[in-house]
């Protein structure tokens, strides 16, 4: 078996995610051909690279080794092949980004329609990701920028504040507590809650908040899914959620979800872009990373534009 790139960017991706069944999942490909591609290489190499857990799996000491000789080498041939790719006068080349599910789209879209138009030759490849595991990618050169919420006003030049979002509590329409513009965070407390799951930064957060006011809030149902959490809200008229705007402006307008801006604290989340530490930008991601910006300075510090007539909360 010759060794080629694409061999150890697979090797690099099990051992950042500890899991055949993740990379296979991320792939949109079986487990067995993640497991056959590796114990190829394992071959190759000529001692095993993994031990198979209960969990997952796990480099050994060996794979220990490699995994930071790989990294030193493809370092080395990503810097030459941005070199290369700097010296054309036609911005090529594909730009990693990890982006938060609930800011995705249409974002995204309007983004690659650009690039269609003035840029055909640069190619997204867009990860979607919670902060954690966005913030792992960035710092292990997985992606080559990502869109994060941060709970602080981020001050590093390494990252570019978008937009700033409030948090809502949401439920189904005709709720109590969501039918005022506010909502004391007080309130939530004996409340039948859909939460994120710990130990997410997000929900720690929330968590500490109940805490300082003297109570604990309760979760009827752990989510991290979107897409779950405001269907179980739409139901399920008894209970709520603590979301923000850019993932309910549409169930808004549909009459399918109702919310209240939470206040006392009003727990505010900062949407940024942030850029590795490390390196420099590739002429196509510093093209892509200001397309970006622009698009959401023209939406006015919004996710999404403004629809016609909107009832979105702001």
């Amino acid at each position: 078996m010759q060794f080629q790139i694409q061999d150890f960017r697979l090797f690099l991706e099990v051992a950042e995610l500890g899991s055949f069944t993740k990379v296979a999942a991320r792939r949109q490909t079986v487990q067995s051909h993640i497991s056959r591609q590796i114990s190829e290489l394992e071959k190759a190499c000529g001692s095993p690279l993994f031990r198979r857990t209960g969990r997952g799996v796990a480099l050994t000491e060996f794979g220990q080794h490699v995994e930071r000789r790989v990294r030193l080498w493809l370092n080395g041939c990503d810097e030459l092949f941005a070199e290369i790719r700097q010296t054309s006068t036609v911005p090529m080349g594909e730009v990693r980004i990890g982006i938060l599910p609930s800011v995705a789209h249409p974002l995204m879209s309007h983004v690659f329609n650009r690039l269609r138009l003035d840029y055909p030759r640069i190619v997204l490849n867009v990860r979607e990701g919670q902060g954690g595991e966005l913030d792992a990618m960035l710092d292990t050169g997985g992606v080559d920028m990502a869109i994060l919420f941060r709970f602080d006003n981020p001050r590093s030049q390494d990252e570019i504040l978008l937009a700033t979002a409030d948090t809502y509590l949401v439920s189904s329409p005709g709720a109590v507590r969501t039918q005022g513009e506010t909502v004391a965070f007080k309130m939530l407390e004996n409340l039948p809650l859909v939460l994120p799951r710990r130990p997410a930064h997000w929900r720690s957060i929330l968590d500490e908040t109940a805490r300082s006011q003297g109570f604990h809030l309760q979760a009827v149902i752990d989510a991290d899914s979107l897409r779950l959490q405001k269907q179980v809200l739409i139901d399920n008229p008894n209970l709520y959620a603590l979301l923000g705007p850019f993932s309910i402006d549409e169930e808004l307008r549909q009459g399918k979800l109702q919310a209240a801006k939470l206040v006392a604290p009003d727990l505010k989340r900062y949407v940024t872009l942030a850029h590795p530490k490390w390196g420099q930008l590739t002429q196509a991601s510093r093209i892509v990373s200001q397309l970006i910006c622009e698009t959401v300075q023209t939406w006015g510090g919004r996710m999404k534009p403004l629809a016609p007539a909107d009832t979105q909360v702001p």
